[in-house]
């Protein structure tokens, strides 16, 4: 529902401001319709509103927002007086109604997705998929880290298929959605209920997962989606699946599932490089219209080492600045500006700590743990990346990182951060780990 997903935008926001700004100004704000990429909230008044839509808080609605709905939606803060002149098909709208349910994002189409040397692999998988559905590779499973175009390339085999082959039933969903809806027909305890789940969900040509890692631990939900794999596969259905990891790195999820992943193709997407940024972000501004210095594009694309829908933001961000006062173009100083809180830090401003409580949260390990002398695979290979990182990101010597580590060898810490070194070349999974990790160092 509308709500959940404006829940989620909340948790998002929490984090990024202060208390007092959440509670006074974000956690007021009520969602009233998402239509044709606009979210409509409403302001309890009008200050409120004229809180809301200041720039420091604004920009940070709209990013959590790209980050929750799409990347192209559009937010849009009113009173109550302005509810009045909205359309009826802006009003009491929901993520849930039926209409929307097969309704691909248009802006998600081959044609605009950029393609470079970290995606195009999986972009000829999924064209090829869309070409000749259930005849080229099925399962299809793709998988790469946040914000690098798994999404828009699922929508993309949606665009594609319903324009070129209107036969076909296709059906995209989260795992979330999935998951919700098995559980709905479980709770409601109705046969009816359970016949309309499998109906919905087997009863299809195409099936695409979003999200599929989350299905992980989750062992009721597991035994369903295998058995509606199973149906849809051998009746000749496609399906494609998207994760943010490989099978193999799935550790909760059951090895039958895994074996039955793995059958088809499986194909990564990683980190753009700086020219597939820099098109990237030329791509978005010719879209959306912006006027924009090229200086500020090679600014971003320099600058800003991260996911593209957050890099996509911040363009949007900086053009968002520009128009509030009053330019008809954004500038390199606009961008400086606007982005003067998301810089990344210098090297100099890190330290070995922020490193190391960095890698603890994203493996969700102690920092006892980390620097310890436990050799469990678990623990190890945080261990090693952590090492490589403070390596590669602190110009301090092996013997300091050594006495970091619990006075371990120089030639065990050279060990450890040659082992990474290496696996980044041959195992595009590590590169796109230590890629995320360091996008989380460099953003806090």
């Amino acid at each position: 529902m509308l709500q959940e997903q404006w829940n989620n935008v909340l948790s998002v926001l929490q984090n990024q401001v202060t208390a007092i700004t959440f509670d006074l100004w974000i956690n007021t704000l009520q969602p009233i319709s998402y239509h044709d990429d606009e979210l409509i909230l409403k302001a309890p008044s009008s200050s409120a509103k004229h809180q809301a839509t200041n720039i420091n808080i604004f920009s940070k609605i709209q990013a959590a927002v790209h980050q929750i709905f799409n990347l192209y939606t559009q937010v849009k803060i009113v009173e109550e007086k302005d509810l009045e002149s909205l359309q009826p098909s802006q009003q009491d709208n929901s993520l849930e109604d039926e209409k929307f349910k097969f309704k691909f994002n248009q802006k998600y189409t081959f044609d605009n997705f950029v393609v470079g040397k970290s995606n195009q692999f999986v972009h000829a998988a999924m064209l090829s998929v869309a070409e000749h559905p259930s005849s080229k590779f099925n399962p299809l499973f793709i998988y790469g880290g946040v914000g690098l175009g798994k999404t828009h390339l699922l929508h993309a085999v949606g665009n594609y298929l319903n324009a070129t082959r209107p036969d076909l039933t296709v059906l995209y969903v989260t795992c979330e959605k999935f998951t919700n809806d098995y559980v709905e027909s479980i709770r409601s305890g109705k046969d009816k209920s359970n016949i309309s789940f499998r109906e919905k969900y087997r009863n299809v040509d195409v099936l695409m997962i979003d999200d599929i890692q989350f299905i992980s631990n989750k062992m009721g939900i597991q035994e369903e989606f295998f058995h509606t794999f199973n149906d849809l596969y051998q009746n000749n259905k496609q399906i494609i699946i998207a994760s943010d990891r490989s099978p193999k790195e799935m550790s909760a999820l059951e090895e039958r599932l895994r074996s039955r992943f793995s059958s088809g193709l499986i194909q990564d997407i990683q980190n753009p490089d700086y020219e597939t940024r820099v098109a990237i972000l030329r791509k978005k501004a010719s879209q959306e219209g912006y006027i924009v210095d090229n200086d500020v594009i090679d600014f971003i694309a320099q600058k800003l080492d991260i996911n593209i829908r957050e890099m996509e933001g911040i363009l949007s961000k900086v053009v968002f600045y520009a128009s509030l006062i009053g330019k008809p173009s954004a500038s390199m100083e606009d961008a400086k500006e606007a982005l003067k809180d998301s810089e990344q830090p210098e090297k100099e401003s890190l330290d070995a700590e922020k490193i190391i409580q960095t890698v603890c949260q994203f493996f969700k390990i102690s920092k006892e743990e980390l620097i310890g002398k436990k050799k469990n695979k678990e623990i190890v290979e945080p261990r090693q990346l952590c090492i490589y990182l403070i390596n590669d990101m602190l110009d301090i010597p092996l013997t300091a990182i050594g006495a970091i580590f619990g006075g371990r060898d120089h030639t065990t810490i050279m060990h450890a951060r040659d082992k990474i070194s290496t696996q980044m070349k041959t195992n595009p999974h590590i590169k796109t780990l230590v890629g995320d990790i360091k996008s989380q160092i460099l953003r806090y």
